[in-house]
């Protein structure tokens, strides 16, 4: 017996090719690409294995309903429709999150406030009360996505943002996301054949996430929980087992993977996020200012990292990108490097011709994520590949 449901998981600008790969990988059926999402089909303990497996996805949701609509009262009449006792009791708490791209619609809260209406009022007709909402920390969190004059009706499965793995209680200065890490981290190819290094690794989410794809350790096995946990038909003794069979596929690492900071407080708030992570025999962490380092490994290096860009750190932007290129060029050899950067002007002054260029965003900052290919034997740049 087929007991797959469509599932649609969301994420960021130009990490949907690499999600839907992550996807494949797992096993889902009928993987579509759409913009900013991935949608697949698998069964309940598949949905379980998303969440905790998935390194570029935010969030799982389940369709469970869908419909056109013209206005208001017709959403809120087809909400109101629905056999809501299925998935939500009286005494539990729901929350309503909303996308809108529609010309009707425009202002996501009202369309919340519509749908949690409808909701509290059928309760109301049937039980003489109503479900109360709590935004923070639902029983079941509901997703609306209205495009243009259709509405899908979905139960998010996971809850907070996917990026919230659990590990990271210390953060630095403009901390990159967990979820945009492992997607730059894959972009680059990084496959945990080298030797790693984040030369300006803040908290060290570079880091923990680089060792966590070098051994296959599922994304999210230190987060405290997920939505799915609250739902009806949960299966805690399948979740174990899905947990147990994800980490029975974890691999040894032989590498190293190095992070620098010159800021004493980002490296002990590093140290204590790699720990939280489990992952201090992998991964080390130096105060060192990157432009007073070299190559201190022999073959490959895989250098990702994150620079300022000026948006919070008041510093001489093309000074500082040109000491980037210097370092790498005279000092790193052996070495793909690759970082990410919103700071396009301040990108010509590395001095160096990047041999891949990709758009990507971090948070609402348009940003690219460049490549800088530097040859054994080879200090000048003209030798790189165009």
């Amino acid at each position: 017996m087929n007991n797959n449901f469509t599932m649609v998981a969301k994420t960021l600008f130009g990490f949907e090719e690499i999600l839907a790969k992550e996807l494949r990988n797992l096993g889902a059926g009928n993987v579509k690409i759409g913009t900013r999402n991935v949608s697949f089909e698998g069964d309940t303990g598949f949905m379980y294995k998303a969440n905790l497996c998935l390194r570029t996805a935010i969030k799982i949701v389940k369709p469970i309903y869908s419909f056109s609509i013209r206005n208001a009262h017709d959403l809120y009449r087809k909400i109101y429709a629905m056999d809501w006792s299925d998935y939500l009791s009286v005494d539990a708490t729901f929350a309503i999150d909303t996308t809108l791209h529609s010309d009707t619609f425009t202002h996501s809260l009202y369309v919340s406030q519509k749908v949690k209406d409808a909701i509290a009022d059928k309760f109301r007709a049937l039980d003489g009360k109503r479900p109360n909402v709590d935004i923070k920390n639902p029983d079941i969190r509901i997703n609306i996505h209205i495009q243009n004059d259709h509405c899908n009706v979905s139960l998010d499965s996971s809850g907070n943002s996917l990026h919230h793995r659990g590990y990271r209680t210390a953060t630095n200065i403009a901390p990159i996301n967990e979820v945009l890490a492992a997607g730059l981290l894959l972009l680059s190819g990084w496959d945990g054949r080298s030797d790693f290094l984040d030369p300006m690794c803040g908290s060290g989410t570079f880091l923990t996430e680089a060792a966590m794809i070098a051994c296959n350790i599922p994304a999210n096995i230190n987060r405290k929980g997920f939505a799915f946990e609250k739902w009806y038909d949960f299966d805690e003794v399948l979740f174990e087992k899905i947990v147990d069979a994800s980490l029975d596929k974890a691999r040894e690492f032989h590498h190293k993977i190095v992070g620098y900071d010159k800021a004493p407080s980002a490296v002990r708030k590093a140290h204590d996020n790699v720990e939280n992570a489990n992952l201090s025999e992998y991964i080390t962490v130096e105060q060192k200012n990157f432009f007073d380092t070299e190559k201190l490994t022999d073959g490959k290096l895989h250098m990702v990292f994150n620079p300022p860009y000026g948006e919070r750190l008041n510093l001489d932007m093309e000074k500082f990108y040109a000491s980037i290129g210097d370092t790498l060029k005279q000092r790193y050899p052996g070495t793909d490097a690759w970082f990410i950067t919103s700071n396009l002007e301040a990108l010509k002054h590395v001095g160096l011709r990047p041999s891949r260029k990709i758009k990507v965003f971090n948070s609402h900052l348009e940003s690219r994520l460049v490549k800088y290919v530097m040859y054994e034997g080879s200090k000048k740049a003209k030798y790189q590949s165009p």
